[in-house]
């Protein structure tokens, strides 16, 4: 295919509702703070370990991280699951049906 081709100078259009462009962000902001307890309670954790005293305390860190690690498929398919319902209530031809 050449550069004149007119199948490559058609640009790719999204549609993308307010409700959806809301959801994806709360649920992308829900996704960061997540992440970052993650990170925050295996450093913690991790520093607790360095001493025989504190390694009981380290291990609850890591628990609770370990959880918080599950925590992140469910908040995926949490907004799936709303996004997909949201869908079902106005649905148009070109909507994107792509959900990372």
């Amino acid at each position: 295919m050449h550069e004149s081709d007119p199948a490559h100078s058609t640009p790719l259009v999204l549609r993308i509702g307010r409700e959806e462009l809301l959801i994806r962000r709360r649920y992308e902001v829900l996704s960061i703070v997540n992440d970052i307890l993650i990170a925050l309670w295996f450093m913690i954790g991790s520093v607790l370990f360095f001493w025989e005293a504190t390694a009981t305390e380290g291990t609850w860190l890591f628990l609770v991280g370990s959880i918080e690690l599950a925590v992140r498929p469910m908040l995926r398919l949490s907004r799936r699951v709303h996004l997909r319902r949201l869908r079902s209530t106005w649905r148009h031809d070109s909507d994107s049906e792509q959900d990372f």
